[in-house]
């Protein structure tokens, strides 16, 4: 073949291979600019597929609530461009490393050195971003590898070249230090705290050109300021030398979680050039390559082993805006968990240690993980094996160096956010779907460790068989979410060959039967034994996980066969269905942000609600189903800024989304079963099987003996404190499913049962409570006290025990309210001042009064004949939730509730910023008489009435996310 011809074959191939590139091009149908506005919480800028850096702008500095991702697309003013970032996440945390090209020498302080921008002048790619800054008239382009940002800037000619390098920005700066290593390095750390309170990030930027000089801050420590110098600074000002005529300056940052060798490491080899579209063409290829492993068609194809076909569903949107949805989300889907470990394979354990991978694995960080159980998990088991199973060594890992699975982990720090341990779903999920390169046993150790921790809610959770309200906030969330988490465990521990295991973590699972109330329907908390009240399903509490009962009365996905059967049946339940569904919008009691894209009180734009639509498909009513899941991919997710209805959470309101578009959805993640939509093309693999509803015949499916073995009474009716007397009510779940209800009110354990489910008493009581099963050799002989006495055998099944203490409150005593409680932080009304139960620290478990944007005023009258010689009060601070101590506390006496003597007023000027939680309480010595009123002319005599008052902080502090909002004043026992 001669030259010319050799040329032009590979001329031809060239152009082939090139118009082949053309066509996919699927990086250029993502929108990062989606979720940017509204509160999807999402950041424009560049990041590689689960890249350790997301180097982006950042148009907010407060971490305030549409400020978590560092970016809001209503903002006009660009503060710098940092170069880690949080997707969706509903927590403020990261933007370390910040850097902004300046023009002129100036102060180092954000509002300096920020700039006014306008979005015409912005561009967004999977791994690309541009923007034009107004005042410096600098153009800024962005681009990264997994481990180092890339920065470009164009500069207006003859202009000087500065660039400010701020480590304090944003998070609390705790620790910070910045080496000039030569002419074109600086190389340095930060350490900061915010949700991660001990974050760690190494760097080392590299400069094209030769740095001339650099102009810094020194610290302030204490009332010393330290030495000036480069090292201490948390910000400095570097003056670049000008090239002649040149206008692009070139940076380059290597990111490290390990050491600053370890970030000279990762730039090294992942950007040793100087050459910006490069780096931009490798990562947008890397985002090719991950976005081509699902191809959206028109047509209905066969699946191939590395391809999965979508097909969107028909509503009125064009086809290009589809497109982009889809390719947005599914990009939102591959931003995190991001890549911890360094090129060498070192990472920063849970121990604050340095180890290694030995080339095993990747190390990975940001584990959303009771957002992404859900979705994302089930939907990378499918499409990266290969990092579901780096997911888990990564888990195992931790519960090696740090003593536990994670939670919520952020930079190896485990925040304890959300609720639940659904990293035993994510295993679950994986090795049941054949994932099992890793130590299953050392596995199922660190499963079984979570579970059985001694955390409050745990320990309620285990003793009682749910969660009580008083031991723990969020009772009724944390049993249905420890509920589904057992049973991965127990399917786990089967799947290994573990019986025992398996027997006592499916006893577990039956746990959620226990928050379950008949007469309602719904998922309720009992505090006492009791059920709260008073109760309504739209309320927003303490009680839930950001929702309220309408969106957790649907959440036992491994029993939904259970639910079912307790709901009466099928048709009953698809009225209950109907009914969340066509539900007012409107919800009570806290305002919770979270709670958005409302149909009915389904709440698309929060996770709980995510599963409940499918529903209808398993009761054999698709079609409402899928009437509705088309509803929300058509009207909740938008090619626009606002275009996610809630926080997209680390990707899985992008993967509802993505699953959906591909006509599935792992209902119960764990199961073998996926439930299909009548709209998508996926054609299961090999190891899935799909649900019918012959196949899912759920009153076949139900055992009643074994499963309502461990339901565990509970009081309907009996206040915790009462005057005189009052009749205990009991559920009358004992004689619907023949489980008899024993109680016992004395040391000794004599166990009875309350006739007609109720029991009168008059006096302090401690009661214990539990349930037996009928056996037919049992006895019974009624006796005087109007109670049936059981003999019990021991190869009875019996309940947990569960206990209640009522107090009868002495009748000197009554409070009246001058102000007004929250309906959410109500303590059990104006009694419950007085009633002798102290708040805990954790003022989520319900024993506290809130008053919001008030000042507290009670006043309390005394009818006694012992004599008060002190009063006090009880006031809670947590700063974090908007509680904070008041500004000053009276004490006032009176005779006649008319006429008040000031007895003293003790100021606190709470002005410190605190983390903890604390409780102060307020005293008072009265130290006079009250003057005698006459009684004929005034009848009070033999009363006294005393007052409190507290004056509210008010606004919040500018230095708080919430600032400008209006404080809470925390109160619980009024003494005497």
């Amino acid at each position: 073949m001669c030259y010319f011809s050799r040329v032009k074959k590979c001329l031809f191939l060239l152009l082939f291979l090139s118009n082949i590139t053309v066509a996919q091009d699927l990086h250029k149908l993502v929108n990062p600019f989606i979720g940017t506005g509204g509160h999807g919480h999402t950041f424009p800028g560049a990041t590689a597929p689960f890249g350790f850096c997301q180097l982006s702008p950042d148009t907010r500095i407060d971490g305030s609530w549409d400020g978590c991702g560092g970016y809001h697309y209503s903002d006009s003013v660009i503060y710098g461009f940092s170069h880690t970032h949080l997707s969706g996440t509903g927590v403020s945390d990261y933007g370390d490393i910040l850097l902004m090209p300046v023009t002129r020498k100036m102060r180092l302080d954000d509002y300096q050195y920020k700039s006014n921008f306008l979005h015409k002048s912005e561009k967004a790619e999977a791994g690309y971003y541009r923007v034009f800054l107004e005042q410096t008239r600098v153009g800024v382009e962005l681009t990264t590898s997994r481990r180092c940002g890339f920065h470009q800037y164009t500069f207006a000619k003859n202009d000087e070249h500065y660039v400010v390098l701020d480590l304090a920005h944003r998070d609390e700066l705790l620790e910070s230090r910045m080496d000039m290593v030569d002419n074109h390095t600086i190389r340095g750390y930060r350490f900061s705290k915010a949700w991660a309170t001990n974050q760690k990030v190494f760097f080392e930027i590299k400069f094209e050109q030769e740095i001339e000089r650099i102009l810094y801050e020194p610290t302030q420590m204490g009332s010393k300021t330290q030495a000036i110098s480069l090292q201490n600074s948390p910000r400095a000002l570097i003056k670049l030398k000008n090239k002649k005529g040149a206008q692009i300056v070139k940076m380059k940052v290597g990111l490290s979680g390990v050491d600053m060798k370890g970030a000279q490491k990762n730039l090294e080899k992942e950007i040793p050039h100087w050459d910006f579209n490069k780096t931009k063409k490798w990562v947008q290829d890397e985002w090719e390559k991950e976005l081509s492993k699902i191809e959206v068609s028109d047509e209905d194809k066969s699946q191939m082993d590395n391809v999965i076909y979508a097909k969107l569903p028909a509503y009125k949107k064009s086809k290009d805006d589809k497109k982009v949805i889809f390719y947005t989300a599914l990009y939102h889907c591959m931003i995190a968990p991001n890549i911890y470990s360094d090129v060498d394979g070192r990472y920063r354990g849970r121990d604050d240690k340095i180890h290694s991978t030995n080339g095993e694995f990747d190390y990975y960080t940001v584990f959303s993980l009771w957002d992404t159980y859900r979705a994302l998990h089930p939907l990378l088991t499918i499409i990266d094996k290969k990092r579901t199973n780096d997911f888990i060594k990564t888990f195992i890992k931790q519960y090696e160096q740090g003593g536990r699975l994670p939670v919520w982990e952020l930079s190896s720090n485990e925040t304890n956010c959300m609720i639940g341990y659904h990293a035993v779903s994510v295993i679950w999920d994986a090795y049941n779907k054949g994932i099992r390169d890793y130590d299953a046993e050392k596995a199922f150790e660190a499963m079984k460790s979570i579970a059985t921790e001694n955390s409050e809610a745990l320990k309620s959770y285990m003793k009682y068989g749910y969660v009580r309200a008083e031991d723990d906030h969020e009772s009724v969330s944390k049993t249905l979410e420890y509920a589904y988490d057992d049973w991965c465990i127990a399917q786990m521990a089967k799947a290994l060959g573990k019986e025992e295991d398996y027997k006592e973590f499916t006893k577990r699972s039956h746990n959620w039967i226990n928050v379950y109330d008949p007469t309602t329907g719904f998922m309720r908390a009992r505090k006492n034994s009791t059920l709260i009240k008073p109760f309504s399903p739209y309320l927003v509490d303490n009680n839930y996980t950001e929702a309220n009962a309408w969106q957790y009365s649907f959440y036992v996905p491994h029993e939904i066969n259970g639910l079912v059967k307790l709901a009466t049946g099928v048709d009953s339940f698809e009225k209950k269905l109907d009914a969340l569904f066509s539900a007012n919008t409107k919800t009570e009691g806290r305002n919770q942000s979270d709670i958005t894209g409302l149909i009915g009180q389904y709440a698309h734009g929060n996770e709980p609600s995510h599963h409940i639509a499918y529903l209808y498909h398993l009761i054999g009513k698709p079609e409402k189903g899928n009437s509705i899941i088309k509803k929300i991919m058509s009207e909740f997710y938008l090619n626009a800024p606002g275009g996610y209805i809630g926080n997209e959470d680390c990707g899985q309101m992008s993967a509802w989304y993505v699953m959906n578009a591909m006509g599935i959805y792992s209902f119960c993640p764990g199961k073998n079963d996926i439930l299909m939509n009548s709209f998508g093309r996926f054609k299961p693999l090999s190891k899935f099987s799909t649900i019918s509803p012959l196949n899912f015949y759920l009153a076949d499916k139900f055992n009643s003996t074994e499963w309502y073995r461990y339901k565990v009474p509970s009081i309907t009716s009996g206040n915790r404190v009462f005057k005189k007397k009052q009749t205990i009510e009991f559920d009358a779940w004992s004689s619907r499913f023949l489980h008899p209800l024993l109680v016992s009110l004395d040391t000794g354990r004599t166990w009875v049962e309350p006739l007609y489910n109720k029991l009168e008493i008059d006096k302090n009581t401690d009661m214990l409570l539990k349930s037996l099963i009928i056996s037919s050799g049992s006895a019974s002989v009624m006796t005087t006290n109007g109670c049936i006495t059981k003999e019990i055998k021991d190869t009875f099944y019996t309940s947990p025990i569960q206990t209640a203490t009522f107090t009868k409150l002495p009748d000197d005593k009554e409070v009246f309210l001058k102000s007004k409680y929250s309906k959410t932080y109500h303590a059990g009304g104006p009694m419950g001042l007085v009633d002798g139960i102290y708040g805990k620290t954790n003022w989520r478990a319900g024993d506290w009064q809130g008053y919001q944007g008030q000042d507290f005023e009670a006043v309390v009258k005394y009818t006694g004949e012992e004599e008060v010689e002190t009063l006090s009060a009880n006031f809670l601070q947590d700063q974090r939730a908007w509680i904070f101590y008041p500004t000053e506390v009276s004490f006032y006496e009176s005779a006649d509730s008319v006429n008040w003597d000031l007895l003293e007023t003790v100021s606190l000027q709470e002005k410190t910023k605190r983390d903890e939680d604390n409780v102060t309480i307020y005293k008072v010595s009265i130290s006079k008489k009250i003057q005698q009123v006459d009684p004929k002319k005034s009848g009070v005599q033999g009363k006294r009435y005393f007052k409190v008052k507290a004056k509210n902080y008010g606004s919040l502090p500018n230095w708080h996310p919430g600032r400008g909002n209006p404080a809470y004043i925390f109160v619980d026992e009024l003494g005497f």
